[in-house]
């Protein structure tokens, strides 16, 4: 490709910048969700009830940390796809763009699984307040994380049917960096939930 194609991409449009400062507004009400999340888990934690199903007793470690993997995997592959954008390589922007999209996938899955686990053992958001504020903040995440999932894949069609333009990569760049704002929360959550969270009820 020319030099003159990747400026065409890169350039700003109005429309682009519309996009970028409704999605800092997005984000900043995002971060007051999950932050009001994690802070009710946090104070449960401490004095919530947990309904007889401790959580050292249902927590699967390496579950977790394929889940933790997964996610992360996601968010470089994601990079490695703004990359290519970057140098209008189509088709390796849509290759590492579509391997973000199944580890995303593979992601959900693995928490569908978990989810169910924790089921099939008695534990439910109705048997005790810290498993409530878990399953909200959890499934808050998974919503969100399945959301971008849907974003990604229509960018990416997008992308087959009319190519790599102005206009649709900085919608791509604009969902990486959702996607790396969820790898970020999850971070947090693989902390607070999981390694604090088995500490304050071991």
């Amino acid at each position: 490709m020319s030099n003159n194609a990747v400026t065409t991409i890169d350039s700003r449009t109005h429309e682009g910048n519309l996009n970028k400062l409704g999605f800092w507004i997005f984000l900043t009400a995002e971060f007051a969700l999950f932050g009001t999340l994690f802070a009710t888990l946090l104070i449960l934690q401490h004095g919530g009830s947990y309904g007889g199903m401790m959580t050292t007793e249902l927590f699967e470690l390496p579950l977790v940390l394929i889940m933790t993997f997964l996610l992360l995997a996601s968010s470089y592959t994601c990079g490695i796809a703004i990359y290519y954008m970057r140098q209008e390589k189509k088709n390796l922007l849509l290759i590492w763009m579509a391997i973000t999209v199944l580890l995303g996938i593979g992601f959900v899955g693995f928490e569908i699984f978990e989810f169910a686990h924790y089921a099939h053992e008695g534990a439910n958001p109705t048997i005790g307040s810290y498993w409530s504020s878990f399953f909200i903040l959890l499934g808050t995440h998974g919503l969100h994380v399945s959301l971008g999932i849907v974003w990604i894949t229509g960018l990416l069609i997008q992308v087959v049917k009319r190519g790599l333009n102005k206009y649709n990569a900085p919608k791509l760049f604009i969902s990486s960096l959702y996607w790396h704002f969820l790898d970020v929360v999850w971070v947090f959550i693989f902390t607070a939930v999981y390694m604090i969270g088995m500490v304050y009820s071991g």
